[in-house]
């Protein structure tokens, strides 16, 4: 959720058109990391300029920040979400039909609004400063995130939008769309993922009218933050916010799930949300981690012009839930046009119950690289990134295998095993050799390493 920097995968909807829905299309000019070996994609970069990144329709001059590569911006504007049929989409509409069903306003219309065409695009501020997050946190490192310059990004959590759809006088509303994330490589991390979004602000009124002596009680005191609750908060309200929260997110993941789930809430302590929590699922006797949620930061709703209400947040990954849901092993299949793939979820309503059936499991082909890192500054993302640039979905994971810290030299080593796998083919050693060869060659150009290969 908006706050909260960890929590899982999120993404959001609504009816109401703040932003005018656009149809995205992106071209980058210049490539941070660039390789003649690279795959092709049916991506087209245009070289007009070499300063310049070109994305809906609009020029964003580079900078000493901009690190978004042409394999990232092929993705944007393809909103798997919207698509009919697809499994994000049909995991969207089964939420979607939940809370227009289940929370109804005072005029027998849907209580919440969905948001889901809302570009990716977003400012600085709006990803980071009105979400309060401090300028200092970890959570706004280059190595985490991709941008566009010092001013501009792709969407880190789709709480970007938090705000501006608060100050716009909306009090509950979902949010979703796809995120972007410099992230590790494996069968669940994917730097393109879709995420939703609930927030729900209550009054006075709203919060307190079912309670025995509610007239009695308050939103707001002045006392003292606490682990459980920020200084302006009654505890009343804060309990009662906690509840409502927890009640909805258990529904919710009773309709997706069925009645068999088992659900445990874990309290946690975070900077921006008090009290917040985590929440987990288990399936087949394995705990998993798929919310996060709490409380929001009265700071933030005040800024947004909703300075008489309290209210919470939650953030759910569709592609997280999606893979439990349809017991679908890789997210990289969510990309695949492969129809053995896309068939299987045409179905005549979206609670048609689905099991994902393989296609054709390939063999992987495994290679190691090794190099001497340049500095202090070097980061795992860089890597990661670089990998995913050439490789694209050809790579199943990228591991860490081995640090290894030269006894007098100091100098620092790592070995990576980089697996190969093609979700609907057989790889070749050839095409694996010429990729691998490029990524060497990448890594010591861009990244300064030293190889060992």
């Amino acid at each position: 959720m908006a706050m909260l920097w960890k929590f899982m995968r999120v993404a959001k909807y609504s009816k109401a058109a703040l932003p005018q829905k656009v149809k995205v299309r992106g071209t980058i000019t210049h490539l941070r990391h660039s390789s003649s070996k690279s795959i092709p994609s049916d991506f087209a970069a245009n070289t007009a300029s070499l300063n310049t990144v070109e994305l809906l329709g609009k020029d964003y001059p580079r900078d000493d920040y901009s690190n978004v590569t042409e394999k990232i911006l092929s993705k944007v504007g393809k909103n798997l979400h919207n698509k009919k049929h697809h499994p994000l989409w049909l995991i969207k509409e089964q939420v979607k039909d939940h809370f227009y069903k289940q929370y109804i306003g005072r005029f027998g219309t849907p209580l919440f609004s969905v948001y889901d065409g809302l570009s990716p695009v977003v400012t600085v501020q709006q990803n980071f400063d009105s979400l309060l997050i401090p300028q200092e946190h970890v959570s706004r490192r280059k190595e985490d995130n991709y941008y566009l310059n010092r001013e501009h990004m792709l969407r880190a959590h789709t709480s970007a939008h938090q705000w501006d759809l608060i100050h716009s006088g909306l009090d509950a509303f979902l949010a979703v769309g796809d995120v972007y994330r410099r992230d590790t490589i494996d069968n669940t991390h994917y730097p393109v993922f879709h995420q939703m979004e609930g927030v729900r602000l209550f009054s006075c009124h709203e919060l307190f009218c079912n309670v025995k002596g509610g007239e009695d009680f308050q939103l707001f005191e002045q006392g003292h933050r606490t682990a459980h609750k920020q200084e302006s908060h009654t505890m009343e309200a804060v309990r009662l916010v906690e509840f409502n929260l927890k009640q909805v997110l258990t529904k919710l993941m009773t309709h997706i799930f069925g009645d068999g789930l088992q659900v445990r809430w874990v309290d946690c302590y975070f900077p921006f949300t008090h009290p917040s929590f985590e929440m987990e699922i288990n399936f087949q006797g394995e705990w998993l981690e798929v919310l996060g949620c709490g409380v929001m930061e009265q700071q933030l709703v005040n800024s947004a012009g909703a300075q008489d209400k309290i209210g919470w947040a939650f953030g759910l990954g569709l592609e997280r839930l999606a893979m439990i849901l349809y017991d679908i092993p890789d997210i990289r299949l969510f990309w695949s046009e492969d129809e053995r793939f896309l068939k299987q979820f045409i179905v005549p309503h979206v609670y048609q119950k689905i099991k994902f059936q393989p296609l054709s499991k390939y063999p992987p082909l495994i290679n190691d690289i090794s190099f001497w890192l340049p500095s202090e500054t070097y980061s795992k993302n860089d890597f990661y990134d670089l990998a995913r640039t050439i490789g694209g979905d050809l790579i199943e994971k990228v591991v860490l295998l081995d640090e290894f810290t030269h006894p007098k030299t100091k100098k620092v080593s790592h070995c990576y095993r980089i697996t190969y796998r093609h979700p609907e083919r057989t790889l070749t050693q050839d095409e694996v050799h010429d990729i691998h060869q490029a990524i060497e060659a990448s890594a010591v150009r861009e990244l300064g390493v030293e190889g060992r290969f």
